[in-house]
């Protein structure tokens, strides 16, 4: 990291004008946790509702990471990727004026399965959409968030080179 990226992250850039970005995070973070403690509080363990023909609400506990991959990676690997994961997109909040609404997006995101990490040691995931007999693997609103917030940056890069 260059000295001057250092001084900008301590610094920032626009101030007190960033709050917005924080405020949307918080709001996704908290439908995020306030969804899963609804699920946890309500459906057992592997129980499922159905919503929609193609949607239904489950409550399964995700060990791994996007899709239940890398489960033998433990938990605490992905609490300190996570930690790190958090302060580079708040850095980035900070000192960045573009993609700010994407940033905000993958912080409430990442912001979201790291307190299930840290509370719980997995992640709570409720929404199951699918077609027929074929099923998306669940998620879960930080889900959500982090991939529309991904989605957001990927097309702001394509946008950019154009």
């Amino acid at each position: 990291m260059s000295t001057g990226l250092i001084e900008k992250i301590i610094r920032g850039r626009g101030g007190s004008g960033k709050w917005k970005f924080y405020a949307i995070a918080t709001v996704i973070y908290l439908l995020d946790q306030g969804t899963k403690f609804l699920i946890v509080q309500t459906l057992p363990l592997h129980d499922s509702r159905v919503v929609l023909p193609f949607f239904n609400i489950v409550y399964v506990r995700n060990i791994g990471s996007a899709f239940g991959l890398f489960q033998g990676l433990g938990n605490g690997t992905f609490i300190v990727l996570s930690v790190v994961a958090l302060v580079l997109i708040a850095a980035l909040i900070r000192i960045s004026d573009n993609d700010l609404y994407a940033f905000s997006l993958l912080l409430g995101g990442a912001a979201g399965n790291a307190t299930d990490r840290v509370a719980r040691a997995y992640v709570v995931d409720f929404i199951d959409l699918y077609i027929g007999r074929y099923h998306w693997p669940a998620f879960n609103v930080a889900d959500s968030a982090l991939t529309v917030g991904i989605a957001m940056l990927i097309i702001s890069q394509f946008r950019a080179k154009t």
